[in-house]
């Protein structure tokens, strides 16, 4: 075993007897890398209890702390499962989230039905602050600032396009002509999104945020959860494939939306593209461009 490993191991092994007790024995470890942080881990105990630890290098301050509230304020609904949270902390300069882990399941039939219905449950929790919510949190590794808003269309406008724009155009990842193009197709937008009450939203539904868990049925992990425009959280659903119809249909038939709703899914996108220009570099920005044209 080489000395960062062991060192791994070690970290891994303090968490656990920190937050279980000092007698718990680690019976399996499995790694997982990629994504926006550093490393994961699924535990597997002697007791057969099985937990997922991820952590990062100290970069990206608050972000699992964050993730922690996400997941209570979703799983505070008891309208759709999430992991439940055992601890968060730092630990040797790192910051980590220790949470269950959920083992995989097959979808049961009334999957796709089921899924809708209770994400639509979720979305009736609102807030009477409005748009917000009372804590900086992050879609990926981006920060999303949730000053409240009452104007829904305006916090979308604000809190989220202008904010990944304005740093877009700070990295020159955006240069000034599309940036004048985006400015002013903001300046329409409140008479092209329905400006509705403030819904809960998961914040990052795709299909690899969306679980199946051993009753066959959805748990959602990894939330960038707010109160915002529903509509966003549905065309954000369509990024990656999109899910079965089945599943905007019971949506549909629990909590209405309004009509034209496919017309406005592209300027909803703007900002989980936005947010993978600002991440992941300028080969997002021909998507960018093609919405903004068509407006």
């Amino acid at each position: 075993m080489s000395t960062e490993t062991q060192a791994q191991y070690q970290f891994i092994d303090k968490i656990i007897q920190h937050h279980l007790g000092s007698t718990t024995e680690v019976k399996d470890l499995e790694f997982f890398y990629g994504g926006n942080f550093n490393l994961a881990v699924r535990v597997k105990l002697q007791s057969g209890d099985e937990y997922f630890i991820k952590w990062n290098q100290g970069d990206h301050q608050g972000l699992f702390e964050a993730e922690a509230k996400n997941l209570h304020l979703v799983g505070s609904t008891s309208t759709i499962s999430v992991p439940s949270v055992i601890g968060v902390g730092s630990m040797e300069e790192k910051e980590y989230l220790m949470m269950e882990c959920i083992p995989s399941g097959e979808k049961a039939a009334n999957y796709w039905v089921d899924f809708g219905e209770k994400l639509a449950r979720l979305h009736r929790n609102t807030s009477p602050k409005g748009h917000g919510l009372d804590y900086t949190n992050y879609l990926g590794s981006a920060a999303q600032i949730n000053t409240w808003n009452s104007d829904g269309v305006a916090f979308f406008t604000e809190n989220r396009l202008r904010k990944q724009l304005t740093q877009a155009v700070y990295d020159r990842k955006i240069e000034g002509a599309l940036e004048e193009k985006l400015e002013v197709l903001f300046e329409k937008l409140p008479s092209l999104l329905p400006n509705e009450s403030s819904a809960l939203i998961h914040g990052d539904l795709w299909s690899g945020n969306a679980m199946t868990n051993p009753l066959g049925q959805i748990t959602l992990v990894d939330p960038a959860c707010y109160y915002g425009l529903r509509e966003a959280e549905l065309a954000f659903t369509t990024m990656f494939g999109g899910f079965e119809e089945a599943f905007y249909e019971a949506y549909n038939a629990n909590f209405p939306i309004h009509k034209g709703f496919h017309e406005r899914i592209p300027l909803y996108n703007l900002y989980p593209l936005l947010v993978h220009v600002n991440l992941f570099g300028e080969g997002y920005l021909p998507a960018v461009k093609k919405i903004v044209e068509s407006y």
